[in-house]
């Protein structure tokens, strides 16, 4: 399927057979991304007296039940319910499922404790000001050679908080990493770039999202895209999430 889409007054084509898949399969077993501590998801058939939900075990169907951690398999969406004392969901709260987004590929600087944050001088060499309500940030965090990496214990790359203020001055709603979280590993519970970005508690912006454990596949250019979030409709404050991103032809 082709379109043309109007965007900022442009008109842009777009071809829908052509996506760019951002997001890690889930899977059962260690075969996946993870982080904090979660267990492996598990995929398993329904066990009941005289029933076995696995055709490979002689059922005429397969009938699952899936266990797994949202925040810590695999890519997945989250929204201020995350860490608020109110009841948020991420099924509720995601209204905008087509976005304008613009895409950065960003080496993470190492600051005297060790640590790999994205900071805003550095996201300023790459973004002035944008149009865009998405920013989709590659850390090259994962690696293409090692797609599947346990980060529990690791301290990965995180963003700062001055780098989050400066995300939010853009007026970015939707923001889209490569990283585990935006925020430190072990921060004591601040949580401060989640704070920053939802100004939580005292304006809170219900309506916008953070995606984390994205994968940007190698050869995927800095530039501007659209964005389909395809994310179940979970009540709960996060769910695993499939962005997708086409070229924006002119």
């Amino acid at each position: 399927m082709k379109a043309i889409i109007k965007i900022n007054k442009k008109k842009y084509k777009v071809d829908f057979s052509k996506g760019i898949d951002l997001s890690f399969p889930l899977k059962s077993g260690a075969a996946n991304p993870k982080c904090f501590y979660a267990p492996d998801p598990i995929f398993e058939p329904v066990r009941t007296e005289g029933f076995v939900g696995s055709t490979a075990e002689g059922s005429p169907v397969n009938f699952y039940n899936v266990f797994f951690n949202p925040h810590g398999n695999g890519t997945h969406t989250e929204c201020v319910g995350h860490i608020s004392k109110e009841k948020y969901s991420v099924g509720s709260e995601l209204k905008d499922f087509m976005l304008y987004a613009q895409l950065v590929h960003i080496k993470p600087k190492h600051n005297k404790q060790g640590d790999t944050l994205v900071t805003k001088a550095l996201l300023k060499k790459h973004i002035k000001k944008t149009k865009a309500k998405a920013l989709i940030i590659s850390t090259g965090i994962h690696g293409e050679e090692r797609r599947v990496k346990d980060f529990s214990y690791k301290n990965p790359t995180y963003i700062s908080p001055k780098g989050m203020e400066y995300i939010k001055e853009l007026g970015i709603e939707h923001l889209l990493v490569d990283m585990p979280s935006v925020d430190r590993e072990k921060d004591e519970g601040k949580l401060a770039a989640h704070k920053i970005f939802w100004a939580y508690p005292d304006k809170v912006r219900k309506n916008c999202t953070i995606t984390e454990l994205i994968f940007v596949p190698k050869g995927i250019k800095d530039g501007f895209y659209l964005l389909n979030m395809q994310v179940p409709n979970f009540s709960l404050d996060a769910a695993p999430s499939r962005p997708v991103i086409y070229n924006l032809n002119p």
